[in-house]
């Protein structure tokens, strides 16, 4: 207890030295998410408007969103497919799955198969031309998500990946529509800059479907 809170102990650090530190820390991340943020939009601003404007002709074609993650970026996954379907206010809901939230199929395919499978035979089962695959990774590198991908690809679907570091095996996999890769080794920040390359996706896409220039 006392060398994760020295501040306690009889004796122990100065509180506000600790507290000093803490803020420092604090704008120190909050800075570095902001630089990041700002190199992907430079990056990939002109991608991002791209790829919204074929996922709006995807949507207005009757197609669906499905979204799909391992551990951290499963439920980044489903906050997208929640996004879309249920945005709230005057913005459109659009049909949107996450891959993830069926325990039962997520357990058998892993159990009968293998886990490398458990996104591609979804996609088997439920993709169609047109329809939209979106597969976020930290690493870029998740063996399942590159099989769904390829699945996707496969099929004639929109294939847009999320990943960090460099891209990972994401960035040298073949057929995938758009790819934003987060030049970042630090997952926390990786995962803030998607959760923001996503809500621009949906907001350009709302903003096409309403006839708005991107």
């Amino acid at each position: 207890m006392q060398e994760l809170y020295p501040f306690l102990a009889p004796g122990g650090a100065d509180v506000s030295a600790v507290l000093a530190d803490v803020r420092r820390s604090t704008a120190e991340k909050a800075n570095e998410i902001v630089r990041l943020r700002e190199i992907v939009l430079e990056e990939y601003g002109a991608e991002l408007a791209a790829c919204a404007a074929r996922m709006a002709a995807s949507f207005r074609a009757g197609g669906r969103l499905f979204a799909f993650g391992n551990g951290g970026s499963s439920t980044d996954a489903q906050d997208v497919a929640a996004l879309f379907l249920n945005p709230g206010g005057a913005a459109r809901p659009l049909p949107a799955l996450a891959l993830t939230t069926d325990v039962a199929v997520v357990t058998a395919l892993s159990n009968d198969i293998g886990f490398e499978v458990v996104f591609a035979r979804q996609l088997a089962a439920f993709g169609r031309p047109g329809d939209i695959a979106v597969a976020l990774s930290t690493s870029g590198n998740s063996d399942n998500l590159i099989a769904a991908l390829r699945e996707a690809a496969g099929r004639g679907m929109v294939t847009v990946g999320l990943a960090g570091y460099t891209g990972g095996q994401m960035a040298e996999t073949p057929g995938v529509s758009h790819l934003f890769v987060v030049p970042s080794s630090s997952v926390h920040r990786i995962q803030e800059a998607q959760t923001t390359i996503y809500h621009a996706l949906w907001e350009l896409t709302q903003r096409e479907l309403a006839g708005e220039a991107a």
